[in-house]
């Protein structure tokens, strides 16, 4: 888990507050408390924050904001990438690498492809990406929205953070509920996207992306569905359909054991964690597992 933040000031004539980009930055410390750090735009219309819980590339080499080696791509980034490596060795032909993050495979999947690089992601993951070229601003949520990204249009000001407390903490933004949000929770225990239970501030949906120019025309675009290239399996026995349940979650157990660190299971006392459990031991024989009491 990180957390980031970034104002684009695309309709106004102000400077990025500094002090302030930092305070909004810090107020998700707890989402990244092994390293921290910001850029500017040369002309200071565009700030990123960025708080970093190291999982890939432990070192400084992995800090956020990161670029790319021309300093005219930068991205601020939440997830992980589980097919980094193998995007990695097809852009290692053209790119050169400075660090081993995934981060920076990011960057350079979207010189090479562009927006469209984002079909070839295998993750979770939430993250904005300035084109300094285009002056264009970038954001995109995972699939099924594992990763959160919330913002706000206010006065010329595009907001925008994984946290809404980040948001909430420039004084332009205004604090009030949001009514109808506030009904959908009472209703549903949750606010359909792209509402939130804050009047103003609005999440990106999932499989989504939203994009922004310096004249403040943006768009927010369905880039996924659950049921784009749906195959249906008819007419198999119970023996296929339970190895090829078995097979998927290997495939996503193996995919999500890449790290620099030590990983771990969260026992919730029900048969998910207990499964991801079993699977995960057939790879390794050191699994960790975690339980909280209330």
């Amino acid at each position: 888990m990180c957390g980031f933040v970034g104002i684009y000031n695309y309709g106004n004539s102000q400077d990025i507050d500094e002090k302030l980009l930092i305070e909004m930055r810090d107020t998700m410390v707890h989402r990244g408390p092994d390293d921290c750090g910001i850029y500017l735009s040369p002309d200071r219309k565009l700030g990123l924050g960025h708080r970093r819980l190291s999982i890939i590339d432990l070192s400084p080499r992995g800090r956020q904001p990161m670029s790319d080696n021309e300093g005219k791509i930068w991205i601020v980034y939440n997830g992980e990438v589980y097919n980094f490596l193998e995007l990695r060795k097809e852009l290692e032909k053209k790119y050169a690498f400075r660090s081993r993050t995934d981060t920076e495979v990011l960057i350079y999947l979207y010189k090479e492809y562009g927006k469209d690089m984002v079909h070839k992601l295998r993750g979770m993951f939430a993250f904005a990406i300035w084109d300094e070229r285009k002056k264009e601003l970038w954001l995109v949520r995972d699939r099924i929205g594992i990763k959160p990204l919330y913002y706000t249009f206010v006065d010329g000001e595009f907001i925008f953070a994984s946290e809404i407390k980040a948001i909430l903490k420039a004084p332009s933004v205004k604090r009030e509920v949001n009514e109808e949000g506030f009904y959908h929770y009472l209703s549903f225990l949750t606010t359909p996207p792209p509402q939130t239970l804050f009047q103003g501030i609005y999440k990106i949906p999932a499989g989504h992306m939203l994009s922004l120019n310096k004249n403040g025309s943006h768009g927010l675009e369905q880039y996924w569905d659950v049921f784009d290239n749906v195959k249906p399996l008819y007419g198999k026995d119970e023996t296929f359909y339970t190895e090829k349940l078995l097979e998927l979650l290997r495939e996503s157990v193996k995919l999500r054991m890449v790290s620099d660190v030590p990983i771990g299971v969260f026992l919730s006392g029900g048969i998910d964690s207990s499964t991801n459990t079993a699977l995960f031991s057939e790879f390794t024989k050191d699994v960790k597992t975690f339980s909280i009491g209330y």
